[in-house]
């Protein structure tokens, strides 16, 4: 998710933390370092100006509440939260959504992780293929709406010559009893007039609650021409970034929707259908400046997990290897390993997490195991007691090295802290020598 972004901004709330003071000389530097870190995201020039403006204005000016370190990451975070405004509510709720947008933006697996979330939510959702010009559309969105149990439906049973305007007229007759109809409409390789009188078609036959544009987070600052384009045609009411998981820059689509003042409202950040959520710019920023993103974790674990998966107890008294081996159960239903610790300000705990430790794989769970089987019950509740000759004699018993039996202590180590931060109620900023997350967070609302 604009990890380069992120890393560059990170950086640069740690400079403010780290200060010795913050006088005219280091907001100039900070803005500079901003600057950059906008620039080469794509954002566009003249929107990095306008917030590089009220940033240096404002830490200089505003009467101060914070401390001046807290007052400049506080302005740092709202700036930016203004970029992109607040994210799109969208009812959960009996509503027809009509997703659009160019062809290769990810539009079409769009439909169907959509579909997943208000399926997640509670509701039952169907989806409508009216892109009768690339027949692999049709084909990929039934694949990816069997996988989920979601009803497809592409007018093949309407004569032959049917028009797009036939499909989404049976679609959404055939489809009356579901809450949520998703209607695909056919991309384009760029904006044509046809697409255009299509899309306004379809528009005013059905009266879509919801008009959703797809957008590619590699589009760059093309992406306003595109936005404003479909909404001068059917009124875009909130818009969907795709890709953001990559190297995309997607800077360029984030300071589309600020300019045009669309809302986004959801964004995907992988390939999988599970990959999709509600966008929310306090959550989203607070994750790219490394705060975490606590509500979206807590959220997760709710919907994944029963009150048998989470062991309370552990945020109380010591925390096992077989303990850990039980949480890790747990985060697999959750998701991705990676997603769920950037959501949590580990850099507070002091635990500094290479790219290695984000590959937990069902793999290294089941070597984690195996290498638990081989130890005894002292080393088990015991961890701190393995050392060389246990190390060697696990390692053999395991079929596994010494190196891979120091991974498996090296992950319990870092869950370790994080339960004993969790249990004290101190989970930490990365970059605020020790200020408890929630305090912090109260004094950004």
């Amino acid at each position: 998710m604009l990890e380069k972004l992120s890393s560059s901004l990170k950086e640069t709330i740690r400079k403010i933390a780290m200060a010795n003071r913050i006088d005219r000389q280091m907001v100039d530097e900070l803005v500079r370092d901003i600057q950059r870190a906008l620039i080469q995201a794509d954002v566009k020039i003249s929107l990095v100006k306008e917030i590089s403006d009220r940033i240096r204005e404002r830490s200089l000016k505003e009467k101060l509440v914070l401390n001046p370190r807290e007052h400049v990451i506080k302005v740092v975070y709202e700036e930016l939260v203004n970029i992109i405004g607040k994210g799109v509510e969208v009812p959960l709720a009996p509503q027809k959504i009509m997703m659009v947008g160019l062809h290769g933006s990810g539009k079409t697996s769009s439909c169907a992780k959509l579909a997943r979330y208000v399926q997640k939510k509670g509701l039952k959702p169907a989806v409508i293929s009216a892109d009768v010009y690339r027949p692999a559309a049709s084909d990929q969105l039934r694949q990816l709406c069997d996988k989920i149990g979601v009803p497809f439906y592409d007018g093949g049973d309407l004569p032959a010559g049917k028009r797009v305007i036939d499909i989404v007229k049976a679609g959404v007759r055939g489809f009356e009893r579901y809450d949520v109809k998703i209607i695909d409409t056919a991309g384009r390789h760029a904006l044509e007039e046809a697409m255009i009188d299509e899309i306004r078609e379809i528009e005013e036959l059905i009266k879509p609650e919801q008009r959703f544009l797809v957008l590619d987070a590699s589009i760059g600052q093309q992406a306003s021409v595109q936005a404003r384009a479909f909404d001068d045609a059917i009124g875009i009411t909130g818009i969907i970034i795709t890709k953001m998981d990559g190297t995309a820059k997607g800077g360029g689509a984030l300071s589309a929707v600020a300019e045009t003042k669309s809302g986004v409202a959801f964004i995907g950040i992988g390939e999988k259908v599970d990959d999709f959520e509600k966008f929310e710019s306090n959550s989203f920023i607070s994750r790219l400046l490394g705060m975490g993103d606590i509500k979206s974790l807590i959220e997760m674990a709710q919907e994944s997990l029963t009150e048998e998966d989470v062991d309370l107890d552990l945020l109380k008294g010591k925390f096992t290897l077989k303990d850990l081996y039980k949480q890790l159960e747990a985060l697999k239903k959750v998701g991705p390993f990676k997603k769920l610790i950037q959501m949590l300000p580990l850099g507070g705990m002091g635990i500094d997490l290479d790219e290695q430790m984000y590959q937990l794989t069902e793999d290294k769970l089941k070597k984690f195991k195996v290498m638990m089987d081989s130890m005894t019950e002292e080393e088990l509740n015991e961890p701190k007691i393995i050392g060389g000759s246990r190390l060697k004699r696990i390692a053999r018993g395991s079929g596994t090295t010494t190196a891979e039996v120091n991974g498996l202590l090296k992950y319990h180590r870092m869950m370790q802290k994080m339960v004993k931060s969790l249990g004290s109620g101190r989970l930490k900023m990365p970059m605020l020598k020790g200020m408890p997350l929630g305090k912090m967070m109260k004094k950004l609302k």
